[in-house]
């Protein structure tokens, strides 16, 4: 996130807060790791606050390249698999989860691509412009991005529930927006960015709380 570790704490709490309310309107277990989505964006955020700390020189080398590490484990190693794998097992019957299987094929191949890149590649974490930013060579590619945006924004826009579509595209908005302001801290801004636009998960689950659980097969 931009600026400090204390917008990226205070971020962490309201999302966090976000994230618990979302798993209260729970009504089935299938519909668990999608309404998890806003808790885990939430400590995501809160771990990127010890990097910020870290690069300001307030933590160790070795506990600032394990955050780093942390942070981008989830943001390039998990998300192209739990957000289609989330889709999946919310959508309500057998022909809508059919349309998210491609996306979950992708999503786990890319995942394994990234993991690997991730352990097999050292990383640089540094401030640009009022901005974190990651740097791992295996993983800085055109098709291994567009790859992880069709795993991560495409299987919503495929859901047969409308809000999906539109939480699918205002990351697509924010993604392409980052990309075109700033790119170089595209891994930092897009995580946050996606983050605040987990608030709609929360909005889809409180107004759909007398039509959910689905009948699921």
């Amino acid at each position: 996130m931009c600026f400090s570790a204390v917008a990226n704490f205070t971020g962490s709490g309201v999302l966090g807060t976000v994230g618990v309310l979302t798993l209260t309107k729970v009504r089935h277990r299938r519909e668990l790791m999608f309404a998890a989505l806003p808790l885990l964006f939430a400590i995501h955020q809160f771990i990127e606050g010890f990097v910020w700390l870290g690069v300001d020189g307030m933590l160790s080398p070795r506990v600032t390249q394990a955050m780093g590490a942390a942070f981008m484990l989830y943001a390039q190693g998990l998300l192209p698999f739990l957000i289609p794998l989330s889709v999946w097992l919310f959508e309500p019957n057998g022909k809508s989860r059919r349309r998210m299987v491609p996306f979950m094929v992708i999503g786990t191949g890319t995942t394994i691509y990234m993991l690997w890149a991730l352990t097999a590649y050292s990383f640089q974490v540094y401030v640009k412009a009022n901005s974190l930013v990651y740097v791992n060579p295996a993983t800085n590619h055109l098709v291994v991005a567009v790859l992880y945006v069709i795993a991560t924004c495409g299987s919503l826009f495929f859901s047969k529930e409308k809000d999906m579509v539109i939480f699918g595209a205002a990351n697509l908005i924010i993604l392409l927006a980052v990309m075109a302001v700033k790119r170089y801290a595209f891994t930092s801004l897009w995580c946050a960015y996606a983050a605040v636009a987990s608030v709609i998960i929360l909005a889809y689950f409180w107004k759909s709380i007398k039509l959910r659980p689905f009948k699921y097969a």
